[in-house]
């Protein structure tokens, strides 16, 4: 899998953003499908939640999110993919080692990136500015969709 897209990125595919259209116009292109793990369902569902608790979407807006997102499952436009949680922790462990303190990255900075590493992605796509600095510190093409 060549792209791996965070929380950041998805919530602006799935809802209007400013930059939606940036993020919709990357997924039409793609030509594979982008991983979505429990993490990401989860994740996902709670910031678009998030956002109809602070005015941003209403709770319609929301339901056809969700409903998207299970479409988008369907057509393999998204793509469930089994987390290998032992292999994310480790790999997301080593990156705090090196870089939480040079970047300032939380927790779950660590663990997207970790994630694509162990799902072997290429590509990271975030609309946070230190989850791409972590992203391309470890290798990653970063994307920052703007």
């Amino acid at each position: 899998m060549p792209a791996y897209a965070d929380t950041s990125f998805l919530v602006r595919v799935y809802t209007p953003h400013a930059d939606s259209r940036t993020a919709l116009a990357w997924l039409q292109d793609a030509r594979e499908p982008l991983p979505f793990t429990p993490l990401h369902r989860h994740e996902l569902h709670n910031a678009i939640r998030l956002r109809v608790f602070r005015g941003e979407i209403t709770p319609e807006q929301r339901k056809l999110a969700f409903q998207e997102i299970e479409s988008d499952l369907a057509d393999n436009i998204l793509a469930h993919v089994p987390a290998p949680w032992t292999d994310a922790f480790r790999e997301s462990e080593a990156l705090a080692a090196r870089y939480t303190e040079k970047l300032g990255v939380r927790s779950f900075d660590l663990l997207h990136v970790g994630l694509a590493i162990a799902i072997k992605a290429t590509e990271f796509l975030t609309y946070d500015a230190r989850q791409a600095a972590l992203a391309k510190a470890a290798g990653l093409r970063g994307s920052i969709r703007r």
